[in-house]
């Protein structure tokens, strides 16, 4: 499980599946593998280009939510490999002539590769330009700033393809709510990845045999020269033995396991092998060896073919480099050796950027995942954000609290007015009490004061009375 940030996920739109990938890149440049997905697409990619968007979209989708579960984060970015049989290189020039003799700066030079970036091709789009070298003059150099001229000519390798091969991959990522943070051009990535300075310094030809494309580039003097996409590839040897009445999975065995690019011996006893639908059907392996050999004999013949078209076939001193899934095919450097008579043949067995060890070293080895691995160390941008769903479920509980707490205030106070108007009750009871128990002592002392009074009046007329009594009693005595 991912929790760190800094995580990079590369996107191969390959004819035999679309491939996801996710890894963490350390200061030294090498890789930490965190996640691969996969996902068939030999029904909506051929020869490399999207033909059938939605199923495309539906892959895609499948991929980004499997890479977010594996890894936990969510991811809304991703670098994305661009190739296919329409991309290919273009020559053009471009040059620029001054009133009088003056410095070349970088402004002059910028102003070539302007006007080059302006041309027009129908239906194209350049996705980038190498510069091959300036004339001036009678002579050729590829750092003309700093030369005094009057007159210079900038040449140009555009590398191009159909409008529509961009435009569909950005629909597709759109629908899935990817960003592309860029697209890279599979082939240069392979070749930054692969192929040593020295070998582009030297001279050499990358031929990348793919499932239903093989892709040649060309360097020497650490330039680009020549990129050009075949239509043909490991796939069309499968069919080939497919029409032998074989399943396709099986075909694909049969195609590693005894087929051959070239083969120089006869053999006396041959061997029929059984299919795995029915053991009592058999398919003889001169067969195979036929049908592999002829195919990939085609195949080598259209890559020798651009190889000689670049300009560049007796200028690769470091040879030809292979690599790609059908590269794998039995004695395919012998195949290409006796077509193009050099011996300079070599298979690309490991890239340049070091993979750390963990579990999916022996993934990324059984896919044949170098295209895969050179996207994502192009790559450099962190591809996670916050899920929105996250955010939304932040927001319902921000927004919950907030009730809440509103509740709690009005409880608060509502609670509070009615401790105060229980007080007030407590008050206004404790002060009829108190008022009734004043009337009720007052009356009581009214009583009292009454009685009392009484009290007093009988008492005086009771001695009137006797007064009376003693006033007569002398006044008879003296009579």
């Amino acid at each position: 499980m991912a929790t760190d940030k800094d995580i990079i996920v590369a996107i191969e739109l390959g004819s035999s599946s679309i491939r996801g990938i996710a890894g963490r890149k350390d200061v030294d440049g090498s890789l930490q593998i965190l996640d691969v997905v996969e996902r068939k697409s030999k029904n909506c990619i051929r020869k490399g280009v999207i033909y059938n968007l939605d199923k495309t979209i539906q892959a895609l989708n499948g991929i980004f939510i499997q890479l977010r579960e594996d890894l936990n984060v969510y991811i809304n970015k991703a670098y994305v490999g661009i190739a296919g049989q329409s991309l290919c290189t273009i020559r053009n020039s471009a040059s620029k002539q001054m009133a009088t003799k003056v410095v070349i700066s970088n402004d002059i030079i910028d102003s070539l590769r302007d006007s080059n970036y302006n041309i027009n091709y129908p239906d194209k789009v350049i996705l980038d330009v190498k510069s091959q070298e300036y004339r001036i003059g009678t002579n050729y150099v590829t750092e003309p700033v700093g030369i005094l001229s009057n007159q210079i000519e900038g040449r140009f390798l555009n590398i191009v393809i159909r409008s529509s091969v961009k435009e569909n991959i950005q629909k597709c990522f759109d629908a899935v709510g990817v960003q592309i943070i860029d697209m890279y051009i599979a082939p240069l990535a392979l070749s930054d990845n692969i192929l040593t300075d020295n070998e582009k310094r030297s001279g050499c030809a990358l031929v990348d045999f793919g499932a239903e494309t093989t892709t040649v580039s060309i360097y020497k003097n650490n330039i680009l020269r020549y990129l050009s996409v075949i239509p043909l590839g490991g796939n069309n040897l499968t069919l080939d033995i497919c029409s032998k009445q074989v399943e396709e999975e099986e075909a694909e065995e049969l195609k590693i396991k005894y087929g051959t690019a070239f083969s120089d011996m006869s053999r006396e006893v041959v061997r029929h092998i059984p299919l795995s639908f029915d053991p009592g059907t058999t398919i003889a392996e001169d067969v195979l060896q036929e049908i592999t050999e002829a195919r990939m004999e085609e195949i080598i013949a259209n890559v020798w073919e651009q190889i000689q078209q670049s300009g560049y076939a007796d200028k690769l001193l470091s040879g030809i480099v292979i690599t790609g899934g059908a590269a794998n095919i039995p004695n395919i450097e012998k195949a290409i050796s006796h077509k193009t008579k050099s011996d300079k043949i070599k298979f690309a067995k490991s890239l340049q950027t070091m993979i750390k060890p963990g579990n999916y070293a022996n993934v990324i080895q059984e896919m044949n995942s170098n295209t895969l691995i050179s996207l994502l160390a192009c790559g450099e941008c962190d591809c996670t954000d916050v899920d929105p769903n996250e955010i939304e479920r932040m927001r319902l509980e921000e927004e919950e609290n907030r009730r809440r707490k509103q509740e709690e205030e009005e409880e608060r106070k509502r609670q509070i007015l009615e401790e105060q108007k229980r007080q007030e009750e407590l008050a206004a009871q404790t002060e009829k009490a108190s008022k009734q128990q004043n009337e009720t002592s007052k009356k009581e002392d009214d009583e009292e004061e009454e009685e009392e009074d009484k009290n007093k009046g009988g008492f005086m007329k009771s001695l009137k009375s006797k007064i009376s009594k003693l006033t007569k009693m002398f006044t008879e005595t003296e009579e």
